[in-house]
């Protein structure tokens, strides 16, 4: 009986993952999403509401879908608080994913 012989460059090739899933497969059986999210969250805010909010932001949690920023200046924060369904809406669409439900300014 002869025995088959397996072309290794085809069995490496059809078990190739990107490294992205890798990534995210390790993140979630490792329970750190929460984690992750509350890191995007941050990048995110700081990108989306440039420097000079970012200046005035004393902190940000995200805590079962409520974003809570706080804020040093209640005249930014007044103003802030007018956009607030535009502001859940540009970062949930920065983020990929509706991770934001609720935006509290205090």
């Amino acid at each position: 009986m002869a025995k088959k012989r397996i072309d290794q460059r085809s069995v490496r090739s059809s078990e190739a993952n990107p490294i992205s899933d890798l990534m995210k497969n390790f993140i979630k059986s490792n329970n750190l999403e929460a984690g992750f999210q509350k890191i995007s969250v941050a990048e995110e805010w700081t990108k989306l509401m440039g420097p000079g909010v970012k200046s005035y932001t004393e902190s940000i949690s995200l805590k079962s879908g409520t974003l809570v920023v706080k804020i040093s200046s209640s005249a930014l924060r007044t103003e802030l608080s007018f956009g607030k369904e535009k502001i859940l809406t540009m970062m949930n669409e920065s983020l990929g994913e509706e991770l934001i439900k609720k935006v509290i300014l205090i």
